[in-house]
């Protein structure tokens, strides 16, 4: 059975122009709560081994972004740090450890940016602080596919160029467990199903982020975790790194034998570094 089963029916918020959907458990008094922010073209399934790993102790709330999961689809420009300010509000949260993987890590580090008391501190995953700097050929090359699948409407040219960054570019496919390909490939699926947008060809979800937070890293108000892959791309490996280097209280830890989703691939030891620096 897939892992993908574990979260159970959502709760909804109601935001300007959509709704939110979430999940949260665990114990409501633990402090402080983690919330646990999915990557792009994912939702908050590929977090299903953290909860089941954290929620026995610690209160754990899992939102999915507009456009993805069981929120809406957004049908104007919005912006997810907003939305997410607007969810650990209305929980009455107080301020929690924001825990993001690639577009997650961005609205993590961008709430962190805009309202400093939600956060207690912020733990990222292939993504470091503000809009990434893409060189590598490999990641443009990825891209370059996505671009050319989209305006050819080929949604299964699309999940596959999207797949690549589950081995990365040092694996194989079949050097990856099946289980993370198809959950992976499951949730890029649901996107497309659910979220695509009256013309695919233009261009992605109007979602604004953080003009400066780049700019603001060396002010970054709360302790920072950088997560990588040892196996990620070059780029991303980069960005990472440099975000932890450019904070005042920043962190790196590499997880082996990982790419671009090293909660999937190595759930304990993702879930531990995130614990070892709660409990610092």
């Amino acid at each position: 059975m897939m892992a993908l089963t574990g979260l159970g029916i959502p709760s909804f918020l109601p935001v300007p122009g959509g709704r939110i959907a979430y999940h949260d458990v665990g114990p409501r008094t633990a402090r402080p709560p983690i919330v646990l922010l999915h990557g792009g073209g994912l939702d908050g399934r590929m977090w299903t081994r953290q909860v089941a790993a954290l929620s026995a102790s610690h209160r754990v709330v899992v939102p999915d972004t507009r456009g993805h999961g069981g929120s809406s689809t957004p049908e104007g420009p919005f912006r997810p740090h907003e939305d997410l300010a607007a969810l650990l509000e209305y929980l009455d949260t107080g301020p929690a450890v924001l825990v993001g993987l690639s577009m997650g890590g961005r609205i993590a580090v961008d709430t962190a940016l805009t309202r400093p008391d939600l956060a207690d501190r912020v733990v990222v995953s292939g993504v470091g602080i503000g809009e990434p700097d893409f060189r590598d050929p490999w990641v443009l090359g990825v891209f370059a596919e996505w671009a050319r699948t989209q305006q050819a409407l080929d949604a299964d040219g699309w999940v596959e160029a999207f797949l690549r960054f589950v081995p990365g570019e040092h694996r194989r496919d079949d050097e990856v467990d099946p289980l993370v390909m198809e959950e992976v490939r499951l949730m890029a699926v649901d996107v497309l199903t659910h979220h695509l947008p009256a013309d695919p060809t233009a261009p992605g979800p109007p979602i604004e982020f953080l003009a400066d937070a780049a700019a603001r890293a060396t002010s970054f108000p709360v302790p920072l975790l950088g997560i990588v892959g040892e196996l990620d791309g070059t780029d991303h490996l980069r960005i990472v790194r440099a975000a932890v280097a450019a904070v005042l209280d920043g962190e790196l830890v590499t997880i082996p034998g990982t790419a671009h989703y090293p909660n999937m691939e190595r759930p304990a030891e993702f879930t531990d570094a995130v614990l070892r620096f709660l409990d610092r």
